[in-house]
């Protein structure tokens, strides 16, 4: 059993093995920096995973010996150095961590107010409200953004309107052609009309006929009225008077 303890130990497998290293400065300076961003990356990493996988806030600086900044955080590292030191200043006191919280959100909750004032001041600004307590100055800047907002929205207004004009336009165009087809087919069933009125069996033709036709119940023949010689002529003196 000693014996076999004693060939794993010298085999190749267990030298090749990733073995513990002494803590200390390296010297050979390739080594140093090789190691320095090898490690600054798993750091990184780590610091990234605590904060998705525990969403916890996490800040992270880092400087290498050229005085290079490597830094990572979720949040801001302004704020997050903030944080700690009023939870710092806190803990040092009779306060907890919840109150130092709550003081940190009411902080956070008065900045916000004064956001939101400042953009209501604005909007009354540039509605013409509130001007007695501005300066020069900021009038200048005032009527310097409202000129910029007037031009883009005349700018706007008259890309929509040539858009409108353009529309129209088109929809001129397609009444103006719908106007003359219609012309033309009222015009082709005019002269279809017309023509079926001129044929023989059309109703004009029918009315000339009748007009011109010879109707014996109103005219006389000629020969009616001439004299014919079937009668023998009498003498006018066999007539006397009795």
């Amino acid at each position: 059993m000693a014996y076999t303890n004693q060939s794993m130990s010298d085999s190749p497998q267990r030298k090749m093995g990733r073995g513990k290293i002494e803590i200390k400065r390296i010297e050979n300076t390739t080594n140093r920096q090789v190691t320095f961003c090898k490690r600054r990356n798993g750091l990184l990493k780590k610091a990234y995973e605590l904060s998705v996988l525990c969403d916890a806030e996490v800040s992270l600086i880092v400087f290498s010996s050229r005085g290079r900044l490597y830094e990572y955080a979720n949040n801001s590292v302004k704020a997050t150095i903030d944080r700690y030191k009023k939870a710092c200043a806190d803990s040092s006191g009779t306060g907890s961590v919840s109150e130092a919280n709550a003081q940190f959100y009411q902080q956070e909750a008065a900045k916000l107010r004064v956001q939101i004032s400042n953009i209501q001041n604005s909007n009354r600004n540039m509605l013409g409200e509130s001007l007695s307590s501005m300066s020069v100055k900021d009038l200048k800047g005032l009527e310097g953004k409202l000129e910029r907002g007037i031009s883009k929205i005349r700018s706007k207004k008259n890309e929509l309107l040539f858009q409108e004009i353009e529309y129209m336009q088109k929809r001129e165009i397609d009444l103006h052609n719908n106007n003359q087809l219609l012309r033309t087919k009222i015009a082709e069933s005019e002269r279809n009309q017309q023509n079926m009125n001129v044929m023989p069996g059309g109703s004009n033709y029918e009315t000339v006929q009748s007009q011109s036709s010879f109707d014996p119940r109103n005219y006389f023949q000629v020969s009616a009225l001439q004299p014919t010689h079937q009668y023998s002529r009498q003498d006018p003196m066999a007539l006397q008077l009795v």
